[in-house]
């Protein structure tokens, strides 16, 4: 790969910035409110996005005041904890990636194992109606 780019690549990509800047929304604000373990972050077209931190593999398990040492960065698109050099993503967040494919597994397999009550009804129910049909084939 050429490490050198054309004056036209530059130039294209330069015009793909822009039409990023001015199409989509970015952050505005970022705060990490810790009475609802949440990190907010407002946009410019006056919506808001919030998660939990320990859905974030760079986030998780970080105290609140570490949390609440959060910037904005990359014009808007992404959020930034220099205490914790976590950099995070917006687009890649709202999209739902906290993180590798392998934390995303175990985010998954978690929440799978999660018990509730209504779960537990949901099983009563089946097992009472014989439990899961065996498989065929």
């Amino acid at each position: 790969m050429n490490a050198h780019w054309s004056d036209n690549q530059v130039d294209a990509a330069e015009a793909q910035g822009r039409d990023m800047l001015a199409a989509m929304p970015r952050a505005v604000a970022v705060r990490y409110d810790a009475a609802n373990d949440r990190v907010v972050a407002d946009f410019s077209n006056g919506a808001t996005f919030a998660f939990p931190p320990a859905l974030s593999q760079d986030l998780a398990g970080a105290s609140a005041a570490d949390l609440a040492a959060v910037e904005i960065a990359g014009a808007g698109f992404g959020l930034y904890w220099p205490v914790l050099e976590a950099d995070l993503w917006l687009p890649g967040l709202m999209a739902g990636n906290f993180g590798t494919k392998a934390w995303m597994s175990e985010l998954a397999r978690r929440a799978g194992s999660v018990t509730s009550e209504a779960k537990a009804a949901a099983a009563r129910r089946n097992g009472a109606k014989g439990g899961r049909p065996r498989k065929v084939g």
